[in-house]
């Protein structure tokens, strides 16, 4: 069963982030906080929306999730559309191989379809052959001549510091 998350499975969701950054090799890299978390998907002005992945035993049952899909809109000038980006995509080790991420990528796909978002996207990393052969299981495939860049910690602060136009 998928369900979108509600403001109680936040402690949730913030557990299985852990999880997955343990997966990704970088357990220290998940600092979000249960109040970041919360502002975040339920505040006054969500930034981002969640879905969950509950096994059929614990469906309806207050049993616990066993999967998250935690995504927010983005946009193409290209299209002229919104589309979905997909932050992470996490399932419980005892529950994988039992549709769940299927399902919560069938549900963000349904998303994109009802409300007219041309674009489904995620970032999956290089080493991570399960991940990738289940994506491309699906249909997806990956943008090949793309490379993500990020910019943060004192590079971010450098980078604002050089600028003279009040972005805030």
């Amino acid at each position: 069963m998928i369900r979108e998350a509600v403001p109680t499975d936040v402690p949730a969701i913030l557990a299985m982030i852990g999880e997955l950054a343990a997966y990704e090799r970088v357990p220290e890299a998940a600092q979000a906080t249960e109040p970041q978390l919360h502002e975040a998907l339920f505040g006054a002005q969500p930034a981002a929306f969640a879905l969950i992945a509950e096994s059929d035993e614990a469906a309806g049952a207050g049993g616990a999730p066993v999967g998250f899909a935690l995504w927010f809109r983005n946009f193409s000038t290209w299209t002229g559309t919104h589309g979905v980006y997909l932050e992470d995509l996490y399932v419980r080790p005892e529950a994988r191989g039992g549709g769940h991420g299927k399902a919560l990528l069938a549900a963000l796909a349904q998303v994109c379809v009802a409300r007219g978002y041309e674009r489904f996207e995620w970032s999956v990393l290089d080493w991570n052959e399960p991940s990738i052969g289940f994506y491309r299981s699906i249909g997806a495939r990956p943008m090949d001549g793309w490379s993500v860049f990020r910019l943060t910690g004192e590079e971010l602060h450098d980078l604002a510091d050089t600028s003279r136009v009040n972005a805030a």
